[in-house]
């Protein structure tokens, strides 16, 4: 086996729950993203988020979706790839819990941003511990 196979294969993993996990981070970022988008309007009175702050988070989940799934399907991620989803989704933590010290949300709001924030984070946990098994 030459040096360039070995390092090709150890670009890379495969894992059948780490791409679940990337899956199940695509469904769930793609489900509210739709939300965002569709009904983000709606949710300006009850939760305190903006029309145009949903409408641009809603449109970036949607693609980020998409590309989670590009990535998911595939029997081996690369490990660099794996990285990058869970920095995006840590920064994801990071902004969201920034935003409830920036925006005027209503408690529901705040809330709703904490769940969002810790279901990415255990997301980014579940990609770390699929990347090191």
């Amino acid at each position: 086996m030459s040096t360039e196979t070995i390092s090709a294969a150890a670009a890379t993993v495969q894992s059948r729950f780490l791409t679940r996990v990337i899956r199940l981070d695509a469904v769930a970022s793609g489900a509210l993203g739709v939300l965002l988008l569709g009904a983000g309007w709606a949710l300006d009175g009850p939760l305190g988020l903006s029309s145009t702050l949903s409408a641009g988070a809603g449109a970036f989940l949607v693609l980020w979706s998409a590309a989670l799934l590009m990535i998911g399907r595939r029997p081996a991620v690369r490990r660099t790839a794996v990285r990058e989803i869970v920095a995006i989704n840590l920064a994801w933590v990071v902004a969201s819990l920034g935003a409830l010290f920036v925006l005027e949300l209503t408690a529901l709001g705040v809330g709703f941003v904490i769940v969002q924030a810790v279901a990415v984070g255990l997301f980014a946990e579940l990609q770390l511990t699929g990347l090191r098994r």
